[in-house]
């Protein structure tokens, strides 16, 4: 499929062109379920440096799950490498999930700013930021960063 092509599909009012549109869905699908570990790394990250201690409970209820979901979700982590936990002692990341909160983090805050930027209020802007973070490219990212450095918001 040629640009023009694509082109032509998105600026039409009628169906993009179906390996166009699944592209999309699979952006989307992919995101969905990426976003579920993001949460969930963050939070323990965050949990970790303000009280030492990230217990399946606590994340349950910070993230308004069940404990048998947060603990389903806590052995996934763990498979894909992104923490570890303690008999008694909750859940810590690896170096990869700490990496991974601090990432998160940071697309979190440069989506907040663009949202602040183009005057959407501080509280609307940390909730729709929530979502957006989890979704929003690299390449959207970038453009992002370059936005704010325009208008003096970035060093």
């Amino acid at each position: 499929m040629t640009a023009k092509t694509v082109a032509l599909a998105q600026s039409s009012s009628e169906l993009p062109v179906e390996a166009v549109q699944a592209r999309r869905f699979e952006k989307a699908r992919s995101a969905q379920a990426a976003a579920v570990l993001e949460d969930y790394v963050e939070l323990i990250d965050d949990l970790l440096a303000s009280g030492g201690e990230a217990r399946p409970t606590d994340i349950a209820h910070r993230l308004g799950v069940t404990h048998a979901t947060a603990i389903k979700t806590i052995a996934r982590l763990k498979r894909e490498g992104l923490a570890t936990s303690k008999l008694y002692r909750g859940v810590f990341l690896t170096p990869e999930g700490h990496g991974l909160a601090e990432r998160v983090r940071s697309r979190h805050r440069l989506v907040v700013d663009v949202l602040r930027a183009v005057g959407v209020p501080e509280q609307c802007a940390e909730l729709d930021a929530e979502g957006i973070e989890h979704h929003v490219s690299d390449v959207a990212l970038a453009a992002f960063a370059r936005f704010l450095k325009r208008q003096g918001s970035l060093p």
